[in-house]
């Protein structure tokens, strides 16, 4: 092998390990929405129920509810930041988050639960309480 072929196979190689770690998770991407207030793209990450505690009110929302229900929550507490406090990643069927939201009412201790769904995680349960 001559230099120049061990060196174009050394570069794909970090640009392939570059383009794999730049690769978002989906809290990331959940996160991300929370902090636009964006309910319509959440929507896009909920499961067809959802667990939907928002505030004192906690029920079992279809997937259109829930996003009205967001949507609804957002335009009362329009988010200006997040922090995530933890993340679990390492299940190949679950991820887990607990961020606070800021907004301009106050900040929000937020819960996300999603599960792996043939391939795409979804919300399944999502908390958003007085911190």
């Amino acid at each position: 092998m001559t230099l120049s072929y061990r060196i174009k196979v050394a570069f794909i190689a970090f640009l392939s390990i570059c383009a794999f770690s730049a690769k978002a998770d989906v809290i990331d991407d959940v996160t991300a929405l929370l902090k636009a207030g964006n309910a319509k793209e959440m929507s896009r990450y909920l499961a067809s129920n959802v667990e939907l505690t928002l505030l004192t009110d906690d029920a079992e929302y279809s997937k259109t509810q829930a996003e009205a229900a967001l949507r609804n929550f957002f335009s009362k507490h329009s988010p200006t930041g997040i922090k995530i406090l933890h993340k679990i990643t390492s299940n190949p069927n679950h991820r887990f988050a607990v961020v606070n939201l800021v907004t301009n009412a106050g900040t929000f201790r937020t819960s996300i639960s999603l599960r792996n769904f043939s391939g795409k995680f979804l919300i399944t349960e999502l908390r958003i309480e007085e911190d």
